[in-house]
């Protein structure tokens, strides 16, 4: 099992002043090295609106490389302005996956719209900076990878990789909504895209990872690294209903591979779970793992999916 020695919460988005915009959230921490700082990518939704309704926009907030707790500086602005009338995006950008592409940095991000019969619908878009990552152009109106017959709604939360000089996308694609106390609940599993160019995208068409805890779990998160000779994933599975509390909420899993196509899942290895007490003492989700001076830091969420803030933890030794 690893072993990882938690930080604490670190970003707390309510102590943010003077952006209505960023009122309560830091969902799904994804982050981009610089020499003095680390940038960690993160979702907010500003209040509900008049019907109680909620958008989400993404941003960052630099942490000190030197000392991870201490903030340095957060967004002034969203790094990407919501999609038009009826465009996929129009509700929401959310999570948001960054990687450095030579002098500018693509991101990939989630497009939310609303529906009628179920809450939402969700594809993925991509985006580009040529600021450092500071703010993003969005590459079009439509996403790079949406529907279609084999995968026939909510394609979400992207982690974009490249390994071996080609481009990897791993997200989730929903696999049916269930009615849990007359509210739609989608189960969604993990997936796998592949690219020559970052625009252009072949499905791998299957799921990655078997269930564990029921056929409907749902899975999210797959955030994948090669150390040691081996990809590791970390992702986050729930269950498909009353997962809002303490007993059936998220949890970190672990999946290992040798060529990203065949993966052995063992989530008693993951190594990090709820806490005694605290802000993370009812769930914990959406890992992501990223090595800094040679030591192997996960950023994650805790109760409420990330209501209020993020936390980190390093680890004891290495991944293998």
């Amino acid at each position: 099992m690893f072993i990882w020695k938690k930080l604490g919460k670190v970003f707390t988005p309510q102590e943010v002043p003077g952006r209505d915009w960023l009122r309560e959230f830091a969902q799904a921490p994804a982050t981009l090295v610089f020499d003095d700082y680390v940038r960690v990518y993160f979702s907010c939704r500003p209040g509900p609106d008049a019907n109680g309704q909620y958008v989400s926009y993404s941003a960052w907030v630099d942490l000190d490389r030197r000392d991870l707790t201490r903030v340095l500086r957060v967004a002034e602005q969203p790094i990407l302005p919501l999609g038009g009338l009826g465009e996929f995006d129009e509700f929401g950008t959310y999570p948001v996956s960054v990687v450095r592409d030579g002098d500018l940095v693509r991101a990939y991000y989630a497009g939310w719209t609303r529906c009628e019969s179920v809450p939402f619908n969700v594809a993925i878009g991509m985006a580009t900076s040529s600021d450092g990552g500071a703010t993003f152009s969005k590459a079009g109106r439509g996403p790079v990878l949406s529907y279609t017959r084999h995968e026939p709604f909510v394609l979400s939360g992207p982690k974009i990789r490249r390994f071996d000089g080609g481009w990897q996308l791993f997200y989730i694609a929903g696999r049916k909504w269930k009615l849990v106390d007359g509210r739609a609940e989608p189960v969604y599993k993990i997936r796998m895209a592949t690219s020559g160019d970052g625009l252009h995208w072949l499905p791998a068409n299957r799921d990655l990872i078997e269930s564990r805890v029921e056929p409907d779990e749902a899975q999210a998160s797959p955030d994948v690294i090669h150390a040691n000779g081996k990809y590791h994933m970390f992702f986050c599975y729930r269950y498909s209903s009353n997962y809002r509390g303490k007993e059936f909420g998220y949890r970190i899993g672990y999946a290992s591979s040798l060529d990203l196509v065949t993966w052995t899942r063992d989530d008693a290895k993951a190594g990090l779970d709820v806490s005694a007490s605290g802000w993370d003492d009812e769930m914990v989700s959406y890992p992501h793992v990223f090595e800094l001076d040679g030591r192997t830091y996960m950023a994650y969420l805790g109760n409420g999916v990330g209501r209020f803030g993020f936390g980190l933890a390093v680890l004891d030794g290495e991944l293998e």
